[in-house]
Protein backbone atom coordinates (compact mmCIF):
# COMPACT_ATOMS: atom_id res chain seq x y z
CA UNK A 1 0.00 0.00 0.00
CA UNK A 2 1.27 3.46 -0.84
CA UNK A 3 -0.11 6.97 -0.85
CA UNK A 4 -0.16 8.63 -4.26
CA UNK A 5 1.27 12.07 -4.97
CA UNK A 6 -2.27 13.42 -4.91
CA UNK A 7 -2.82 11.85 -1.51
CA UNK A 8 0.45 13.21 -0.17
CA UNK A 9 -0.41 16.70 -1.41
CA UNK A 10 -3.87 16.57 0.10
CA UNK A 11 -2.58 15.29 3.46
CA UNK A 12 0.11 17.98 3.62
CA UNK A 13 -2.29 20.77 2.64
CA UNK A 14 -4.97 19.54 5.05
CA UNK A 15 -2.46 19.42 7.91
CA UNK A 16 -1.38 23.03 7.20
CA UNK A 17 -4.99 24.22 7.04
CA UNK A 18 -5.91 22.43 10.27
CA UNK A 19 -2.89 23.82 12.10
CA UNK A 20 -3.47 27.35 10.78
CA UNK A 21 -7.16 27.27 11.65
CA UNK A 22 -6.50 26.12 15.21
CA UNK A 23 -3.56 28.47 15.71
CA UNK A 24 -5.17 31.66 14.43
CA UNK A 25 -8.77 30.91 15.33
CA UNK A 26 -10.23 30.29 11.86
CA UNK A 27 -12.73 27.43 12.21
CA UNK A 28 -13.40 27.34 8.48
CA UNK A 29 -9.75 26.47 7.77
CA UNK A 30 -9.78 23.89 10.54
CA UNK A 31 -12.89 22.25 9.06
CA UNK A 32 -11.31 22.13 5.59
CA UNK A 33 -8.10 20.65 6.99
CA UNK A 34 -9.98 18.06 9.01
CA UNK A 35 -12.06 17.08 5.99
CA UNK A 36 -8.91 16.56 3.94
CA UNK A 37 -7.34 14.35 6.58
CA UNK A 38 -10.58 12.37 6.90
CA UNK A 39 -10.59 11.86 3.12
CA UNK A 40 -7.08 10.38 3.27
CA UNK A 41 -8.03 8.16 6.22
CA UNK A 42 -11.16 6.98 4.38
CA UNK A 43 -9.04 6.18 1.31
CA UNK A 44 -6.71 4.03 3.45
CA UNK A 45 -9.67 2.12 4.88
CA UNK A 46 -11.22 1.74 1.43
CA UNK A 47 -8.19 0.04 -0.13
CA UNK A 48 -7.38 -1.89 3.05
CA UNK A 49 -10.26 -4.24 2.23
CA UNK A 50 -8.56 -6.80 0.07
CA UNK A 51 -10.67 -8.83 -2.36
CA UNK A 52 -10.39 -12.60 -1.98
CA UNK A 53 -9.22 -13.53 -5.46
CA UNK A 54 -8.13 -16.88 -6.82
CA UNK A 55 -6.30 -17.08 -10.14
CA UNK A 56 -5.67 -19.93 -12.54
CA UNK A 57 -3.34 -19.47 -15.50
CA UNK A 58 -3.10 -21.60 -18.65
CA UNK A 59 -0.85 -21.09 -21.67
CA UNK A 60 -2.40 -22.45 -24.88
CA UNK A 61 -0.06 -23.90 -26.00
CA UNK A 62 2.84 -23.68 -23.56
CA UNK A 63 5.31 -24.93 -26.21
CA UNK A 64 5.22 -23.30 -29.61
CA UNK A 65 7.61 -22.76 -32.56
CA UNK A 66 8.97 -19.27 -32.95
CA UNK A 67 6.44 -16.99 -34.63
CA UNK A 68 3.44 -19.24 -33.97
CA UNK A 69 0.59 -17.92 -31.77
CA UNK A 70 0.29 -18.68 -28.07
CA UNK A 71 -2.46 -17.34 -25.81
CA UNK A 72 -2.37 -16.76 -22.07
CA UNK A 73 -5.73 -17.49 -20.42
CA UNK A 74 -6.34 -15.97 -16.97
CA UNK A 75 -9.37 -17.04 -14.92
CA UNK A 76 -10.06 -14.94 -11.80
CA UNK A 77 -12.65 -15.81 -9.18
CA UNK A 78 -13.98 -13.49 -6.50
CA UNK A 79 -14.36 -15.68 -3.42
CA UNK A 80 -15.84 -12.82 -1.35
CA UNK A 81 -19.56 -12.49 -0.62
CA UNK A 82 -19.93 -9.14 -2.31
CA UNK A 83 -18.99 -7.58 -5.57
CA UNK A 84 -15.56 -6.01 -5.74
CA UNK A 85 -14.84 -2.50 -6.92
CA UNK A 86 -13.26 -1.99 -10.31
CA UNK A 87 -9.69 -3.25 -10.25
CA UNK A 88 -6.81 -2.61 -12.59
CA UNK A 89 -4.35 -5.37 -13.36
CA UNK A 90 -1.10 -5.90 -15.22
CA UNK A 91 0.61 -9.20 -15.97
CA UNK A 92 4.34 -9.75 -16.30
CA UNK A 93 5.30 -11.43 -19.58
CA UNK A 94 8.99 -11.94 -20.24
CA UNK A 95 9.83 -9.19 -17.76
CA UNK A 96 7.57 -6.67 -19.50
CA UNK A 97 4.16 -5.50 -18.18
CA UNK A 98 1.06 -6.47 -20.13
CA UNK A 99 -2.04 -4.40 -19.42
CA UNK A 100 -5.17 -6.38 -18.55
CA UNK A 101 -8.66 -4.85 -19.10
CA UNK A 102 -10.27 -3.39 -15.93
CA UNK A 103 -11.77 -6.08 -13.70
CA UNK A 104 -15.11 -5.83 -11.92
CA UNK A 105 -15.63 -9.22 -10.30
CA UNK A 106 -19.01 -10.47 -9.16
CA UNK A 107 -19.18 -12.50 -5.97
CA UNK A 108 -18.60 -16.19 -6.63
CA UNK A 109 -18.22 -15.64 -10.39
CA UNK A 110 -15.34 -16.32 -12.75
CA UNK A 111 -13.89 -13.73 -15.11
CA UNK A 112 -11.70 -14.86 -17.99
CA UNK A 113 -9.09 -12.62 -19.61
CA UNK A 114 -6.88 -13.60 -22.56
CA UNK A 115 -3.96 -11.93 -24.30
CA UNK A 116 -1.33 -13.08 -26.84
CA UNK A 117 2.14 -14.09 -25.68
CA UNK A 118 4.95 -12.59 -27.78
CA UNK A 119 6.67 -15.48 -29.58
CA UNK A 120 8.89 -13.60 -32.01
CA UNK A 121 12.05 -14.67 -30.14
CA UNK A 122 13.28 -18.12 -29.18
CA UNK A 123 13.61 -18.77 -25.47
CA UNK A 124 11.82 -19.40 -22.22
CA UNK A 125 9.28 -16.69 -21.42
CA UNK A 126 8.30 -16.41 -17.74
CA UNK A 127 4.73 -15.15 -17.38
CA UNK A 128 3.29 -13.88 -14.10
CA UNK A 129 2.46 -13.16 -11.40
CA UNK A 130 -0.61 -10.99 -12.01
CA UNK A 131 -0.38 -7.64 -10.23
CA UNK A 132 -3.85 -6.45 -9.18
CA UNK A 133 -4.16 -2.82 -8.07
CA UNK A 134 -7.00 -1.36 -5.98
CA UNK A 135 -7.38 2.45 -5.81
CA UNK A 136 -9.91 4.60 -3.98
CA UNK A 137 -12.28 6.74 -6.11
CA UNK A 138 -10.29 9.91 -5.35
CA UNK A 139 -6.97 8.35 -6.31
CA UNK A 140 -5.34 9.07 -2.94
CA UNK A 141 -4.11 5.60 -1.93
CA UNK A 142 -3.15 2.59 -4.03
CA UNK A 143 -2.76 -1.08 -2.99
CA UNK A 144 -1.08 -3.64 -5.26
CA UNK A 145 -1.08 -7.40 -4.76
CA UNK A 146 0.48 -10.30 -6.68
CA UNK A 147 -1.77 -13.25 -7.53
CA UNK A 148 -1.06 -16.65 -9.05
CA UNK A 149 2.08 -18.63 -9.67
CA UNK A 150 4.15 -17.80 -12.77
CA UNK A 151 4.31 -20.22 -15.68
CA UNK A 152 6.84 -20.63 -18.48
CA UNK A 153 6.09 -20.55 -22.20
CA UNK A 154 8.70 -22.38 -24.29
CA UNK A 155 9.27 -20.77 -27.68
CA UNK A 156 11.03 -23.45 -29.71
CA UNK A 157 13.21 -22.81 -32.76
CA UNK A 158 11.45 -23.11 -36.11
CA UNK A 159 11.53 -26.57 -37.68
CA UNK A 160 12.39 -26.28 -41.36
CA UNK A 161 11.37 -28.98 -43.89
CA UNK A 162 14.29 -31.31 -44.65
CA UNK A 163 13.80 -33.98 -47.31
CA UNK A 164 16.40 -36.45 -46.01
CA UNK A 165 19.02 -37.17 -43.37
CA UNK A 166 22.44 -38.82 -43.76
CA UNK A 167 22.00 -42.57 -44.28
CA UNK A 168 25.04 -43.44 -42.20
CA UNK A 169 26.40 -47.00 -42.30
CA UNK A 170 24.83 -50.30 -41.41
CA UNK A 171 26.35 -52.11 -38.47
CA UNK A 172 24.80 -55.57 -38.64
CA UNK A 173 27.17 -58.46 -39.42
CA UNK A 174 25.43 -59.44 -42.65
CA UNK A 175 25.34 -55.84 -43.93
CA UNK A 176 21.56 -55.61 -44.08
CA UNK A 177 19.81 -52.34 -43.35
CA UNK A 178 16.27 -53.70 -43.03
CA UNK A 179 14.21 -52.18 -40.25
CA UNK A 180 12.81 -54.81 -37.91
CA UNK A 181 9.60 -53.63 -36.13
CA UNK A 182 10.43 -55.50 -32.90
CA UNK A 183 14.19 -54.99 -33.13
CA UNK A 184 16.96 -57.46 -33.93
CA UNK A 185 18.61 -59.97 -31.60
CA UNK A 186 20.42 -57.22 -29.66
CA UNK A 187 18.94 -57.09 -26.14
CA UNK A 188 18.11 -53.67 -24.74
CA UNK A 189 15.79 -53.88 -21.72
CA UNK A 190 12.79 -55.59 -20.14
CA UNK A 191 9.27 -54.20 -19.97
CA UNK A 192 5.79 -55.33 -18.95
CA UNK A 193 3.77 -57.45 -21.35
CA UNK A 194 1.27 -55.62 -23.56
CA UNK A 195 -1.58 -57.38 -25.34
CA UNK A 196 -0.38 -58.25 -28.83
CA UNK A 197 3.27 -58.90 -27.90
CA UNK A 198 4.88 -62.04 -29.29
CA UNK A 199 4.86 -64.67 -26.53
CA UNK A 200 8.21 -65.94 -27.82
CA UNK A 201 9.78 -62.75 -26.45
CA UNK A 202 8.56 -63.36 -22.88
CA UNK A 203 11.47 -63.62 -20.42
CA UNK A 204 10.20 -66.40 -18.16
CA UNK A 205 12.89 -66.15 -15.50
CA UNK A 206 12.12 -62.45 -14.88
CA UNK A 207 8.40 -63.22 -15.08
CA UNK A 208 8.76 -65.74 -12.22
CA UNK A 209 10.61 -63.17 -10.08
CA UNK A 210 8.30 -60.22 -10.82
CA UNK A 211 5.03 -62.11 -10.69
CA UNK A 212 3.88 -60.64 -14.05
CA UNK A 213 4.76 -61.20 -17.67
CA UNK A 214 7.99 -59.44 -18.71
CA UNK A 215 8.98 -59.05 -22.37
CA UNK A 216 12.45 -58.60 -23.87
CA UNK A 217 12.87 -55.27 -25.68
CA UNK A 218 15.45 -55.50 -28.48
CA UNK A 219 17.15 -53.03 -30.78
CA UNK A 220 17.68 -52.96 -34.52
CA UNK A 221 21.42 -52.29 -34.71
CA UNK A 222 21.31 -52.07 -38.50
CA UNK A 223 19.78 -48.57 -38.30
CA UNK A 224 22.16 -45.60 -38.58
CA UNK A 225 22.48 -43.52 -35.42
CA UNK A 226 22.87 -39.73 -35.67
CA UNK A 227 24.70 -37.47 -33.25
CA UNK A 228 24.16 -33.71 -33.57
CA UNK A 229 26.67 -31.38 -31.92
CA UNK A 230 25.58 -27.74 -31.55
CA UNK A 231 28.39 -25.23 -31.14
CA UNK A 232 27.22 -22.79 -28.45
CA UNK A 233 30.51 -20.90 -28.08
CA UNK A 234 30.20 -17.16 -28.44
CA UNK A 235 33.43 -17.01 -30.45
CA UNK A 236 31.92 -19.24 -33.16
CA UNK A 237 28.98 -16.99 -33.95
CA UNK A 238 28.22 -13.49 -35.12
CA UNK A 239 28.11 -10.77 -32.45
CA UNK A 240 24.71 -10.37 -30.77
CA UNK A 241 22.40 -7.65 -32.05
CA UNK A 242 19.39 -6.72 -29.93
CA UNK A 243 20.34 -9.50 -27.53
CA UNK A 244 20.53 -12.30 -30.13
CA UNK A 245 23.20 -13.68 -32.44
CA UNK A 246 21.79 -14.22 -35.94
CA UNK A 247 24.04 -17.19 -36.71
CA UNK A 248 23.31 -18.88 -33.37
CA UNK A 249 19.55 -18.53 -33.88
CA UNK A 250 19.96 -20.05 -37.34
CA UNK A 251 22.10 -22.83 -35.82
CA UNK A 252 19.34 -23.65 -33.33
CA UNK A 253 16.81 -23.82 -36.17
CA UNK A 254 19.10 -26.07 -38.20
CA UNK A 255 19.67 -28.39 -35.24
CA UNK A 256 15.95 -28.60 -34.46
CA UNK A 257 15.21 -29.38 -38.12
CA UNK A 258 17.80 -32.19 -38.27
CA UNK A 259 16.54 -33.75 -35.03
CA UNK A 260 12.93 -33.55 -36.25
CA UNK A 261 13.83 -35.06 -39.63
CA UNK A 262 15.63 -37.96 -37.94
CA UNK A 263 12.64 -38.57 -35.67
CA UNK A 264 10.35 -38.54 -38.72
CA UNK A 265 12.52 -41.24 -40.30
CA UNK A 266 12.47 -43.27 -37.04
CA UNK A 267 16.25 -42.93 -36.74
CA UNK A 268 17.90 -42.82 -33.30
CA UNK A 269 19.35 -39.36 -32.69
CA UNK A 270 21.15 -37.71 -29.79
CA UNK A 271 22.04 -34.05 -29.38
CA UNK A 272 24.84 -32.38 -27.42
CA UNK A 273 26.14 -28.87 -26.81
CA UNK A 274 29.83 -28.08 -27.14
CA UNK A 275 29.79 -26.39 -23.73
CA UNK A 276 28.12 -29.42 -22.13
CA UNK A 277 25.53 -27.14 -20.51
CA UNK A 278 22.52 -29.36 -21.23
CA UNK A 279 19.90 -29.33 -18.49
CA UNK A 280 18.97 -32.88 -17.45
CA UNK A 281 15.48 -34.11 -18.18
CA UNK A 282 14.73 -31.76 -21.09
CA UNK A 283 13.70 -32.87 -24.56
CA UNK A 284 15.83 -31.91 -27.55
CA UNK A 285 13.58 -28.98 -28.46
CA UNK A 286 13.44 -27.74 -24.87
CA UNK A 287 17.25 -27.95 -24.70
CA UNK A 288 17.50 -25.86 -27.85
CA UNK A 289 15.02 -23.37 -26.40
CA UNK A 290 17.13 -22.93 -23.28
CA UNK A 291 20.47 -22.86 -25.16
CA UNK A 292 22.59 -19.74 -24.77
CA UNK A 293 26.02 -18.65 -25.92
CA UNK A 294 28.90 -19.42 -23.56
CA UNK A 295 32.38 -17.86 -23.36
CA UNK A 296 34.07 -21.16 -24.26
CA UNK A 297 37.29 -21.55 -26.29
CA UNK A 298 38.94 -24.05 -28.63
CA UNK A 299 39.92 -26.25 -25.69
CA UNK A 300 36.23 -26.72 -24.88
CA UNK A 301 35.65 -27.92 -28.44
CA UNK A 302 38.52 -30.42 -28.18
CA UNK A 303 37.07 -31.71 -24.92
CA UNK A 304 33.64 -32.18 -26.55
CA UNK A 305 35.02 -34.06 -29.57
CA UNK A 306 37.21 -36.24 -27.34
CA UNK A 307 34.18 -37.15 -25.25
CA UNK A 308 32.19 -38.08 -28.34
CA UNK A 309 35.06 -40.14 -29.73
CA UNK A 310 35.31 -42.12 -26.52
CA UNK A 311 31.57 -42.67 -26.13
CA UNK A 312 30.93 -43.71 -29.79
CA UNK A 313 27.28 -42.70 -29.66
CA UNK A 314 26.56 -43.33 -33.34
CA UNK A 315 27.99 -43.58 -36.84
CA UNK A 316 27.07 -40.11 -38.19
CA UNK A 317 28.23 -36.89 -36.52
CA UNK A 318 26.74 -33.55 -37.58
CA UNK A 319 28.36 -30.35 -36.31
CA UNK A 320 26.26 -27.17 -36.44
CA UNK A 321 28.34 -24.04 -35.89
CA UNK A 322 28.80 -20.43 -36.99
CA UNK A 323 31.36 -18.68 -39.19
CA UNK A 324 33.91 -18.68 -36.37
CA UNK A 325 33.83 -22.48 -36.16
CA UNK A 326 35.52 -23.12 -39.51
CA UNK A 327 38.94 -23.22 -37.86
CA UNK A 328 37.82 -26.19 -35.75
CA UNK A 329 36.87 -28.46 -38.67
CA UNK A 330 40.31 -30.07 -38.62
CA UNK A 331 39.71 -31.04 -34.99
CA UNK A 332 36.39 -32.57 -36.01
CA UNK A 333 38.25 -34.92 -38.37
CA UNK A 334 39.90 -36.64 -35.40
CA UNK A 335 36.65 -38.48 -34.62
CA UNK A 336 36.39 -40.16 -38.05
CA UNK A 337 37.39 -43.55 -36.65
CA UNK A 338 34.35 -43.47 -34.34
CA UNK A 339 32.00 -41.67 -36.76
CA UNK A 340 32.56 -42.69 -40.40
CA UNK A 341 30.13 -40.02 -41.71
CA UNK A 342 30.93 -36.40 -40.83
CA UNK A 343 28.81 -33.36 -41.77
CA UNK A 344 29.58 -29.75 -40.83
CA UNK A 345 26.94 -27.02 -41.09
CA UNK A 346 28.30 -23.45 -40.99
CA UNK A 347 25.66 -20.76 -40.55
CA UNK A 348 26.44 -17.22 -41.66
CA UNK A 349 28.23 -18.27 -44.88
CA UNK A 350 27.25 -19.47 -48.36
CA UNK A 351 27.72 -22.55 -50.53
CA UNK A 352 28.47 -26.25 -50.07
CA UNK A 353 32.02 -27.61 -50.08
CA UNK A 354 34.23 -30.49 -48.99
CA UNK A 355 36.82 -30.18 -46.22
CA UNK A 356 39.00 -32.88 -44.68
CA UNK A 357 36.83 -35.69 -46.02
CA UNK A 358 33.57 -34.28 -44.68
CA UNK A 359 30.59 -32.57 -46.24
CA UNK A 360 30.41 -28.87 -45.36
CA UNK A 361 27.16 -26.95 -45.82
CA UNK A 362 27.33 -23.16 -45.65
CA UNK A 363 24.19 -21.06 -45.31
CA UNK A 364 23.39 -17.48 -44.32
CA UNK A 365 20.27 -18.31 -42.31
CA UNK A 366 17.83 -21.10 -41.49
CA UNK A 367 15.86 -20.93 -44.74
CA UNK A 368 19.04 -20.96 -46.82
CA UNK A 369 20.27 -23.93 -44.75
CA UNK A 370 17.16 -25.96 -45.60
CA UNK A 371 17.63 -25.23 -49.30
CA UNK A 372 21.34 -26.15 -49.23
CA UNK A 373 20.67 -29.28 -47.18
CA UNK A 374 17.92 -30.53 -49.49
CA UNK A 375 20.12 -29.83 -52.52
CA UNK A 376 23.22 -31.57 -51.16
CA UNK A 377 24.37 -34.73 -52.92
CA UNK A 378 25.93 -36.31 -49.84
CA UNK A 379 22.84 -38.46 -49.13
Amino acid sequence: MRVTLRGLGLAAGAAVLLAAGLRFGYPELAVLGGAGLLAVAWAVLFVAWRPRLTLSRVADPDRVPRGEPSTMILTLRNAARRRSATLTAADSCGGRPVEVPPLRLRAGRDTTVTYPVPTHRRGRIPVGPLRVTRTDPLGLVRLAQAHGDPVTVWVHPRILPLSAVPAGVTRSMDGRSDRVPQGSITFDTLREYVIGDDLRRVHWRSTAKMGELMVREQLDTSLPRLVVLLDDRAASHTPPADGQSASFEAACEATASIVAAAAREDLPVTMHLVSGAEEPGLSHLDTLTAAELHPADAETFRTATTRLRQQRLGDTLILVTGPGGRDDLSQLGTVRQAYPVLVAVLLGERGTSQAAGMLVINAEDGDAFAAEWNGASGW
